[in-house]
């Protein structure tokens, strides 16, 4: 094949030519990793989960439309990420070791035991120095235990693969998909600076809220306290 654009390989997949969908694929396979690595330490064999994030990234391809005027990489990180949550959730959950699910117990029994005595939440410092651990063993477990929240998480309950983008507007046919995601820009354009590099980093580049708050020079706590505000503003936006 003579040496395409992403775009032009792009448009070639979306007619059907098998071709350049396999190119597009190889070409994006260091990517896929980057994200497979993300997820290692799981129980999963790493192959699956490439395998995995390839389909996420062949539908990712499928619906790319390049008049949304961002590159495709930064379009196909949260579909490949989101495909391999769901691989690895088990009924809205994330599949944890038990040593995990013990250590997210202990740690929540301990911010109930803080706030009962301080008044206020707890940062995962405080939380950690309680249980006698180590914060990123407090971080990780306490993330791995909720529910992912994400814009390409499934939400029919079947095997259809119809992700929250595809249907932000439930039960109506008044949008298609690309004006969905339209909205969805939309509701995040009405966020302030700050907010918006908190989803930025928090679902574009898979950083935990320790990190983001070091980022951003703020606490873990006000991090989790300004991302749950800013998911239900934009839910109120697009819904």
């Amino acid at each position: 094949m003579i040496e395409l654009s992403t775009e032009e390989l792009i448009k070639k997949a979306q007619s059907g030519d098998r071709e350049a969908m396999s190119v597009l694929v190889k070409e994006n396979s260091a990517l896929i990793w980057s994200i497979v690595k993300k997820f290692s330490g799981r129980g999963y064999d790493s192959e699956d989960l490439f395998q995995t994030g390839a389909m996420g990234l062949v539908k990712c391809i499928e619906r790319f439309d390049t008049s949304f005027g961002v590159k495709f990489s930064t379009y196909a990180v949260p579909m490949i990420m989101g495909e391999i949550k769901r691989f690895l959730r088990d009924d809205g959950m994330i599949k944890v070791s038990r040593s995990i699910k013990e250590t997210a117990a202990k740690a929540r029994a301990a911010e109930q035991y803080y706030i009962e005595k301080n008044g206020s939440m707890p940062d995962i410092s405080e939380i950690a120095s309680i249980l006698k651990t180590d914060e990123q063993e407090v971080e990780m477990a306490l993330e791995a235990s909720k529910e992912v929240e994400s814009i390409y998480k499934t939400v029919n309950g079947d095997d259809s693969d119809i992700y929250l983008i595809d249907k932000l507007n439930a039960g109506e046919n008044k949008y298609s998909p690309n004006d969905e995601l339209l909205l969805l820009r939309e509701a995040v354009k009405t966020l302030d600076e700050n907010e918006r590099k908190i989803i930025a980093l928090r679902y574009f580049s898979d950083k935990t809220q320790t990190e983001t708050a070091k980022e951003l020079g703020m606490s873990q706590v006000q991090v989790s306290r300004l991302e749950k505000k800013i998911l239900g503003k934009i839910k109120e936006k697009i819904v």
